[in-house]
C-alpha cells in the first residue's frame, strides 16, 4: 500500500515538471523566432547599436519587470518585449560582422550552428543523466560577475587577449548554466516557466555572441 502511495505522491511532481518543461521549450522556441525577427528587422532598417549604457538598462529594466509579472499573463508579453529588444540589440553586431569581414555570413552561421549544437547537446544530457547540477549555482554566479566586469574593463581598454579570455569564459559559464538551469528545473528547483525561459534565452544569446567574437577574432579575414 505504501509503494502505491509514494507513486501517488510523486506522480503530480513529475507531471508539473514535465509541464514546465514543455512551457520552457515551447516559449523559448517562440522568444528566439521572435528575438530573430527583430534582428533582422534592426539590420534591415540600418539601425545604430544602442550603446552600452542603454542596453544595460534596457535589458536590467525588462528582466525586472518579467520577474515582476512572472506569475501573470502579462509576465508573458514581457517576455517578448525582452528577448525583442535584446533582438534589436543584435541586429547592429550581426551588420558589423557580415559587412565588416568578408567571411562574416559564414561565421555568424557558424556561430549560429556552434550555439544550437551546443544548446541542444547540454539540454540533452542533463535531460536524460537526470543528474543534478544545482551545485554549480555559485560558481556560475561568481564567475559571471567576473566575467562581465573584465567585459566591461575591456570596453575601455582595447586588449585582443582580454577579449579572448572574456568570450571563452561566457561560453563555457552559460554552457554550465545551461546544464545548471535545465537540471533546476527538472529537479523542482525553478517551477516558474517565464523565469526558466529568460534565463536560458539569456544564456543562448551570450553564448552566441561569445562564439562570434571569437570567430571573428580568430578567422575574420580583415
Amino acid at each position: 500500500m505504501s509503494r502505491y502511495q509514494t507513486i501517488a505522491r510523486t506522480q503530480p511532481g513529475v507531471l508539473e515538471t514535465n509541464k514546465v518543461l514543455r512551457n520552457t521549450y515551447a516559449l523559448l522556441s517562440m522568444t528566439l523566432l521572435f528575438s530573430a525577427a527583430t534582428a533582422y528587422l534592426s539590420m534591415a532598417l540600418g539601425l545604430p547599436h544602442p550603446g552600452i549604457i542603454v542596453t544595460l538598462v534596457g535589458f536590467y529594466g525588462l528582466l525586472f519587470l518579467t520577474t515582476k509579472l512572472r506569475n501573470s499573463a502579462w509576465g508573458i508579453l514581457s517576455v517578448f518585449a525582452l528577448t525583442g529588444f535584446m533582438g534589436l540589440t543584435l541586429g547592429p553586431i550581426l551588420s558589423f560582422y557580415i559587412h565588416s569581414l568578408h567571411n562574416g555570413p559564414q561565421l555568424v552561421m557558424t556561430a549560429l550552428g556552434g550555439t544550437g549544437a551546443i544548446f541542444l547537446g547540454l539540454s540533452a544530457y542533463a535531460l536524460v543523466s537526470r543528474k543534478d547540477f544545482s551545485f554549480m549555482g555559485g560558481m556560475l554566479m561568481a564567475g559571471i560577475l567576473v566575467a562581465f566586469l573584465a567585459g566591461l574593463v575591456g570596453l575601455f581598454i582595447p586588449m585582443p587577449g582580454l577579449q579572448i579570455a572574456v568570450s571563452a569564459m561566457f561560453i563555457l559559464l552559460m554552457s554550465g548554466m545551461i546544464l545548471f538551469e535545465t537540471s533546476n528545473i527538472i529537479h523542482g528547483g525553478e517551477t516558474n516557466y517565464i523565469l526558466a525561459t529568460v534565463s536560458l534565452y539569456v544564456s543562448i544569446y551570450n553564448l552566441f555572441l561569445s562564439l562570434l567574437q571569437i570567430l571573428g577574432i580568430f578567422n575574420g579575414d580583415d
